[in-house]
């Protein structure tokens, strides 16, 4: 499976989103600052995934959620109450 996910930043509360294959290893590395795009914003929750079974489907995805303004925002809104 591939996953596209949205952590979020205890520190500043900032979103962070990103894709993988293996998403309890790389909320891991997130936590354990072995990862150079997050490494001074840990720790961090899991907020929100969605799961792909093609590669070029969740990159797509990954890609529109940081790209695009509208998929983003349409993200935040269903996740208003688990944004706090």
């Amino acid at each position: 499976m591939n996953y596209v996910y949205v952590i979020k930043s205890f520190v500043d509360s900032e979103l962070y989103i990103g894709s993988t294959t293996d998403l309890k290893r790389r909320l891991r590395e997130h936590n354990t600052k072995k990862s150079f795009s997050t490494r001074r914003r840990g720790p961090f929750e899991l907020i929100y995934y969605e799961a792909y079974k093609d590669l070029k489907d969740a990159r797509d995805r990954e890609k529109a959620l940081k790209l695009r303004g509208n998929s983003r925002k349409h993200l935040i809104n269903r996740l208003k109450r688990s944004l706090g």
